[in-house]
């Protein structure tokens, strides 16, 4: 596989940016949701900012008919707007090997329903801030964990060269032969972080990892990170990292022990937006998994429950 035209479904923060560095060495097209966003785009091109400063050429458009042909697409809508933005591409563009970039897990799954295309799974940390249509902010830039979604899909030379094209451009990644201990890594990170973040309304800040006090937070996010550790060793599932450590991280290192740093959670800036969030496919997922295996996981459970009953509230 040689890798030369790139299509990134979904301009968001991780889509962004992954489109605008990308397309410092490959020809991108981006498939967005609104005419404005399309036409800006074209226009301007995109631009990013923080950790990389630079404008890149894409092609941008809302119809899925008008998409040039592309090697690799890169699946960078929320979990919840996957469905919409598949279906369409159902049936076509049948060499094309295709990357998921969502939180959770599920979303291989949810491409194979549509078609039969090689799957690279892959779990990214990197995160931005939009300050509109044509402008991205690099505000975290760790790296991207990739590899092939199961032996038979994507081949690992396929990933290795997607995660070449990755560094190439300016962004970082680590190309692994099974990506499922990555990904529960961070579910179980997301779990703890992202339900604690929609309930509480605070960013991810010191006091995720505080515990110097019994009704610190810390001790809550610890115990929502040790029924996820319990469910992934049930599954049979060895982590990449520690989701605890992960936590203490990044909020610590290169960072102000103090609520001086305000990363903002997915999940919490969906419920600040009134957007329904990922709970389903995180959370929500480990408690299903936990379910099957029999693991006891109450506190996971009430979060759960709590962020869901927030997303209902939207029906209403």
């Amino acid at each position: 596989m040689s890798v030369e035209r790139v299509c990134v479904i979904g301009a968001g923060a991780i889509g962004s940016l992954c489109a605008v560095h990308l397309a410092r060495r490959v020809d991108v097209s981006i498939l967005v949701r609104r005419e404005e966003h399309a036409a800006d785009l074209n226009s301007h091109g995109l631009a990013v900012s923080g950790k990389s400063n630079f404008t890149s050429e894409v092609s941008a458009t809302t119809d899925p008919g008008e998409l040039p042909d592309f090697d690799l697409g890169i699946v960078a809508t929320k979990a919840t707007q996957m469905d919409d933005a598949i279906a369409p591409l159902h049936g076509r563009f049948p060499s094309a090997v295709f990357m998921t970039i969502q939180n959770g897990i599920g979303a291989e799954e949810l491409m194979a329903s549509y078609g039969d295309w090689p799957l690279i799974s892959s779990v990214t940390f990197m995160s931005g801030i939009r300050h509109g249509d044509h402008h991205i902010e690099y505000e975290l830039d760790t790296a991207t964990w990739l590899g092939p979604y199961h032996p038979g899909a994507a081949t690992l030379e396929t990933a290795e060269e997607v995660g070449e094209l990755f560094v190439g451009s300016g962004l970082k990644a680590e190309v692994l032969a099974d990506v499922r201990p990555a990904q529960w890594s961070k579910l179980i990170f997301n779990h703890a972080v992202n339900s604690v973040a929609a309930v509480t309304d605070l960013p991810h800040v010191a006091l995720y990892a505080r515990k110097e006090r019994r009704s610190d937070l810390g001790w809550l996010v610890e115990g929502l990170i040790d029924e996820g550790k319990a469910t992934a060793t049930a599954a049979g599932v060895k982590l990449f990292e520690d989701p605890w450590e992960m936590n203490v991280e990044a909020v610590t290192t290169g960072q102000t022990a103090t609520e001086d740093y305000a990363h903002v959670p997915s999940m919490l800036g969906d419920i600040r937006a009134g957007r329904r969030t990922e709970i389903e496919f995180i959370s929500g997922a480990l408690v299903h998994e936990a379910d099957r295996l029999g693991v006891d996981v109450p506190l996971s459970r009430a979060m759960y429950q709590l962020v869901r009953a927030r997303d209902r509230s939207y029906d209403d």
